[in-house]
């Protein structure tokens, strides 16, 4: 039916995938043809505007989508007059971008940001940057994959889209090696083999284009051995459900600083202190964080600044430094950013309380008096110091002020927390101590206390 169309090429992009997934693809491309007669309503032209809420993909990606398929040139064929998205284009489409190389996805890549060949404008790749992780989003909200965050629960995550994308862009080098920043980045014109190298060197690129064809056009989603690469793409979150909060991170900024965390940590994050629900209080932080493994700690200062660090262990109370070179600052808002250790020296991280000789509070990176990132056991105040860069993360200041007022704090413990901790984190002084619960009742108070656990939380069913 096809004619010689069964092309070399197209039987060889076919091949790569698995005989299920061979059906999962017919399958997809049938719906899309069947569900507007052609492929080509993907264009967006027949979409109502108002449609996409209820859609998998937002319409700007869908028109992207649609020029990225459009552009695979079928040898011999007149498809530049139809609208309709032939099978090969579909299929080879699905092969580039799923299974390609940075080379093979370059081509489509390109188109997707710019429907005419050439260089394109920074403006234009940042555009695609924003319609990227927006439809990441929107997406994995859709289709409930957000594992118990949800945009209710988190930050607006508009001004996160638009800060993840500007950070994957400060990525872009041109052939001589310079970074062009600010306006005169979205001036500059960047050929294919400069985006190529981008797109080679910053994996959330492919990684956040794999999540919107599989999940957006719902194709290959559920086989096992092709979600790895999303699989900790955000993590499961426990403890904010039913609390009425929302944390001062946004999807776009935890799908970030989970990248960066140790593999073994990115699967689940767990809220064990939150200003808003457990008061401003530097001893309440403490009971709160010491020894459950490691943490990402992130605050709010008054001026609106959103900015943190990642402990790599248990934080301890005691006056020496402690952690390792996993350990890194963060910047949320306005800009997102991870800071890595120099090596200059080993002030990863540092909590005191109730020492008279050495400073009282947390802190990391820099010396004492002139830390990264500092909150002061007297609760509220702290500062971040950077002239003109930390010596231990290399982090500029994070705070609008080097001296803040802090607004808000989180922590969060990453990963799965020691026995220990969950043992001691489910009791209250009445089971540690019989004889306090028997005078309690003899006492007639004998439930008191039971208002202060906290809750368990552990066995949330994430839906």
């Amino acid at each position: 039916k096809m004619g010689n169309a069964e092309s070399n090429a197209y039987r060889n992009h076919l091949s790569r995938f698995l005989p299920e997934e061979q059906s999962d693809i017919d399958g997809v491309f049938d719906t899309l043809s069947g569900a507007s007669g052609s492929a080509g309503a993907k264009d967006g032209k027949a979409t109502k505007k108002t449609a996409y809420v209820r859609e998998p993909l937002p319409e700007q990606m869908t028109v992207r989508l649609y020029n990225g398929m459009k552009s695979i040139d079928l040898t011999g064929k007149s498809s530049g007059l139809s609208e309709q998205i032939a099978k090969e284009q579909f299929v080879i489409f699905m092969s580039n971008l799923l299974k390609g190389n940075a080379d093979e996805k370059i081509t489509i890549i390109m188109r997707m940001i710019s429907k005419t060949e050439g260089p394109v404008k920074g403006k234009e790749i940042q555009e695609f940057a924003e319609d990227l992780i927006m439809s990441v989003v929107h997406v994995l909200s859709y289709r409930k994959e957000l594992k118990g965050w949800n945009l209710e629960n988190t930050r607006d995550s508009a001004s996160g889209v638009k800060a993840l994308a500007s950070q994957l862009l400060s990525e872009l080098k041109l052939a001589d090696g310079t970074k062009p920043v600010g306006p005169e980045l979205m001036e500059t014109n960047f050929d294919q083999s400069v985006i190529e190298d981008w797109v080679y060197r910053v994996p959330q690129i492919s990684i956040f284009l794999s999540v919107v064809i599989r999940q957006g056009l719902h194709v290959l989603h559920s086989l096992p051995d092709q979600t790895k690469d999303i699989l900790n793409l955000v993590p499961s979150c426990k403890g904010i459900k039913g609390r009425g909060l929302v944390s001062l991170f946004d999807i776009p900024s935890i799908i970030y600083i989970n990248s960066h965390l140790p593999a073994e940590l990115q699967h689940k994050w767990q809220l064990l202190f939150s200003s808003r629900l457990h008061g401003e209080s530097f001893s309440q932080l403490c009971g709160h964080i010491v020894n459950k493994g490691p943490c990402i700690v992130i605050l709010k200062d008054l001026d609106g600044y959103i900015f943190g660090g990642f402990a790599s262990h248990s934080w301890e109370v005691k006056p020496q430094f402690q952690g390792d070179n996993r350990c890194f600052l963060f910047s949320v808002f306005p800009s997102v950013a991870v800071y890595t250790y120099t090596g200059y020296n080993d002030h990863y991280m540092y909590l005191n309380h109730g020492q008279q000789t050495m400073p009282n509070g947390l802190g990391m990176g820099g010396q004492h008096g002139y830390f990264g990132l500092w909150i002061d056991s007297d609760y509220g105040k702290g500062h971040s110091k950077a002239k003109p860069r930390c010596t231990t993360y290399n982090s500029p200041q994070l705070s609008a002020k080097e001296d803040f007022t802090l607004d808000a704090m989180e922590v969060w413990a990453v990963g799965d927390l020691p026995e220990s901790a969950g043992a001691k984190g489910k009791k209250s002084i009445l089971d540690v101590d019989p004889e306090a619960q028997a005078l309690l009742e003899m006492t007639g108070k004998s439930r008191q206390s039971e208002g202060l656990r906290e809750p368990i939380e552990e066995d949330d069913d994430d839906n």
